[in-house]
């Protein structure tokens, strides 16, 4: 992205966020929570944000201010994880654009992953990620959906002690693959794993994420909103009079405290392009979490 385009879509997304009853502000940074990784004990915010589809975007001002804007509440709290993938359209060249035009760099933890077959086709894809994020490393690398997942996890390490990479993990993203990750993290010694797990999706409470607190292992959550499906199911409803008790103001705010109430996850990672959305779902990094009786009644609205 030109230098003139990223200006003008930085001036787009300034005026976006000045408009009258327009989007809220991130919570100050200080507020937001941040949990440690258990490899090294560096914190990360407990709020990232995924890119898949949100970020698959042109070039033009129109189509870049929002994601600016939502990038910059973001990074308001710095180390906040942004979640990519080659495998995301234009995602990281995007992300990359807007991370350089900004400035924002070293207020990212960038996270992306390999899913080419193990060999020349996962170096040529790695050589892809790091030209498209504008970047010489990133700091965690995953084995997407388990493609190859022995031979380029030799690969990340590889990758890792050349210092190209600072923690490599595994991911999918459906319940059945939850065994398989769980006997992957049983064998092997990661820094991350990465899974879908939500409200209504509940299957990884049951081995994987014990395992994961168990052995140390970081917890990165995607499709906490079940790919926006859980916010049909409370259409037209209003909050719970106990929302307030969790610091909740939006269902967004319980679909993932739920989640990060989870003693195991280290950081969920929403995907929004609109900066109300990403206002609203950083809130919920900060104030009470339910507790273990508060979990199950929020579940119990979703049965």
């Amino acid at each position: 992205m030109k230098r003139r385009s990223f200006l003008g879509a930085l001036g787009a997304a300034g005026a976006l966020a000045a408009r009258p009853g327009g989007i809220a502000r991130a919570a100050p940074a200080a507020a937001m929570q941040l949990r440690a990784i258990p490899a090294s004990g560096e914190r990360l915010p407990v709020i990232g944000m995924g890119t898949s589809g949100t970020f698959e975007v042109g070039e033009s001002p129109a189509d870049r201010a929002p994601l600016i804007e939502v990038t910059r509440l973001l990074l308001a709290t710095p180390n906040s994880l942004i979640d990519t993938a080659p495998s995301y359209g234009r995602a990281e060249a995007v992300v990359g654009d807007i991370l350089q035009g900004g400035g924002w760099r070293r207020q990212a933890f960038i996270a992306t992953k390999i899913s080419a077959r193990a060999g020349e086709d996962a170096r040529a894809q790695w050589r892809r990620s790091l030209a498209s994020l504008r970047t010489d490393k990133v700091d965690l690398l995953q084995v997407h959906n388990l493609v190859d997942w022995k031979q380029n996890l030799a690969f990340l390490r590889e990758l890792k002690a050349a210092g190209q990479v600072r923690y490599v993990g595994i991911t999918h993203y459906v319940d059945s693959a939850h065994d398989a990750l769980a006997e992957i993290v049983q064998s092997e010694k990661l820094d991350f794993v990465q899974v879908n797990y939500s409200v209504t999706s509940r299957s990884a409470e049951r081995r994987l994420l014990p395992l994961c607190r168990d052995r140390g292992v970081a917890v990165l959550v995607n499709r906490a909103f079940e790919d926006g499906r859980l916010f049909g199911q409370v259409k037209g409803r209003a909050l719970p009079e106990w929302a307030g008790e969790i610091a909740c103001s939006s269902w967004a705010q319980i679909f993932l405290k739920f989640v990060l109430a989870e003693p195991a996850v280290t950081v969920v990672i929403p995907a929004t392009s609109k900066p109300g959305n990403m206002a609203d779902n950083l809130a919920a990094g900060s104030g009470a979490m339910p507790d273990a009786r508060q979990r199950e009644r929020i579940a119990a609205l979703l049965g």
